[in-house]
């Protein structure tokens, strides 16, 4: 039995990629099968902590997911070229394409949420959907309010009040409201609105402009100066302008003719 960072391998779906293996058991395989990439090493106290939870999930999922185990100490120029500052850093590549990261240790519960975001778990093993928010008045507003004051990490009660707060202009208050719950599903689209406008409102940035452009109806001419940026920057430019780009992607839809062509030259540009 192979040991994998420091944990005993129990499953198929969880292996380790190199430089050299990259192209095949990730991007391919992620045509037909999702990949979690993991990025670690082995002197990261906090890669320790989140690879049995990462691990045990991936497991639990019986194959439709796999997790690509990368040491970047070993594998210096792929971490470099897919914007690694920090580990333990996680990716996820569905048809080719990076649709979803997160950095640091994450609680379990965060965990399942982000595997349910590309590859839901099977209908015997997922729980029911929840009835859909009533329309937002003020006892709506109120009812969300009185829920966070016993239950702080309620999903619906921070995306609901998030929204009236992108609706008032507060993007300052929708970042913080969905700062605890930003890798539930729910609040993928409403955090993308918020940061895109916390850009736009920021005089120091230089991707003020282009999300100014996204918010106004132009998310075209927005996605084609990301991706020149991607093209051409340095690292730290091409990370911005690369998690701008996902923003956009979550706010237009996965269907949208625009995302999957600027998904596609993401790729290309980062792979």
């Amino acid at each position: 039995m192979t040991t994998i960072n420091g944990t005993a391998g129990k499953s198929a779906s969880i292996i380790e990629v190199t430089e050299a293996t990259f192209e095949t058991e990730v991007i391919q395989r992620s045509m037909t099968t999702p990949v979690v990439i993991d990025f670690w090493a082995d002197w990261c106290g906090p890669c320790h902590q989140l690879a049995p939870i990462l691990e045990r999930a991936v497991a639990a999922r019986n194959g439709d997911v796999v997790l690509a185990k990368v040491d970047v100490d070993a594998n210096q120029r792929l971490a470099g070229a897919l914007g690694i500052q920090g580990i333990p850093a996680v990716k996820a590549v569905v048809g080719g394409r990076l649709v979803a990261e997160f950095v640091g240790v994450q609680p379990p519960a965060a965990i399942e949420r982000f595997l349910d975001q590309i590859a839901p778990r099977r209908e015997s093993e997922t729980p029911a959907e929840p009835e859909a928010p009533a329309a937002i008045t003020d006892d709506t507003i109120r009812g969300w309010r009185e829920t966070l004051d016993t239950d702080p990490d309620d999903v619906e009660a921070r995306v609901g009040l998030a929204l009236v707060a992108l609706g008032n202009g507060n993007h300052e208050e929708a970042l913080r409201l969905l700062g605890p719950v930003e890798h539930a599903p729910e609040a993928a689209a409403p955090l993308a609105a918020a940061r895109l406008a916390a850009t736009a409102a920021d005089g120091g940035s230089e991707f003020a402009g282009v999300a100014a452009q996204a918010a106004n109806g132009a998310p075209e001419a927005a996605l084609e100066s990301l991706i020149d940026a991607v093209r051409s920057g340095d690292a730290d430019r091409r990370d911005r302008a690369r998690k701008l780009m996902l923003d956009l992607f979550r706010l237009l839809g996965d269907d949208d003719a625009r995302t999957q062509r600027y998904r596609r030259e993401l790729t290309t540009a980062l792979f």
